[in-house]
């Protein structure tokens, strides 16, 4: 098992090599990839920032199916991912008392339990989206969760420049560095210390590799868990890669940051 996983997070998923062998082993995908290859040449050559770039990609995915334009391929996958979320975080330090920021949020498939387990107002969600942010409503409709008031926001950017100093306990960020540039996420970490209350942390996950760090149509990204330590030190902050998280049946790895 260990033997395959070290083998999976030295893959160069960009390569023609890796293209041509996954295509021959699964020749039900080719056709979906190379919808995606061309809706991929179509959106770059109408968006030149990345946010623009994949707020369409998710306007084109949320329009089909909101749930697997978050990533998961069924009902019952969104429901074990948010709670398998829910359930680290509460396991690792979330109170109900606790502030909680939500980047990308999407539709809520785990922040509707934070939204039911936090204090009323303590919940703030934000997305580049808002096409998924029209969905995240509707689960908040779905659950009854309104008397929690939820703050749902539509952001452009991860400078947080709307959002208070020292004002949340937890920021949390899953699946949003596996679609990001680094500059995207130098941005967020470059502001996201602002944010932090005393022992406040910042979870997120991302795509790693023990390889080349790669990327595939714009869409997802693979970096070296030393490469992202880095970055976070560069601005100050402490980053711990999170090892019990790698036992859950996800395939992302995470990383917590905190203020020194």
């Amino acid at each position: 098992m260990q033997g395959q996983r070290h083998k999976k997070l030295n893959v160069n998923r960009s390569s023609v090599v890796h293209k041509v062998r996954y295509a021959t082993r699964n020749p039900r995908r080719v056709v979906p990839y190379l919808r995606r290859t061309a809706r991929d040449l179509w959106l770059r050559a109408k968006h030149r920032d990345h946010v623009s770039y994949y707020r369409a990609v998710m306007a084109s995915d949320a329009g089909r199916d909101p749930e697997a334009a978050v990533g998961s391929r069924s009902h019952e996958r969104w429901l074990a991912l948010g709670l398998m979320q829910f359930d680290y975080l509460k396991r690792h330090g979330l109170r109900p008392d606790h502030r909680m920021l939500d980047i990308g949020c999407g539709n809520l498939r785990a922040g509707w339990r934070f939204i039911d387990y936090l204090d009323p107002g303590h919940y703030y969600g934000i997305d580049i989206s808002p096409d998924i942010l029209v969905n995240a409503k509707k689960t908040l409709v779905s659950y009854e969760l309104q008397p929690k008031l939820p703050y749902l926001a539509i952001s452009g950017d991860l400078t947080f420049d709307f959002l208070p100093s020292g004002h949340f306990d937890v920021v949390h960020a899953h699946s949003v560095f596996s679609h990001s540039p680094i500059e995207v996420i130098d941005e967020c970490l470059s502001h996201v210390g602002r944010l932090l209350a005393p022992d406040g942390f910042f979870d997120f996950t991302y795509d790693r590799t023990e390889g080349r760090e790669h990327q595939v149509l714009r869409e997802d990204f693979y970096y070296r868990t030393e490469t992202l330590v880095a970055l976070a030190e560069r601005h100050g902050l402490k980053a711990q890669f999170m090892d019990d998280w790698e036992e859950l049946p996800h395939g992302q790895s995470k990383i917590r940051v905190t203020a020194p």
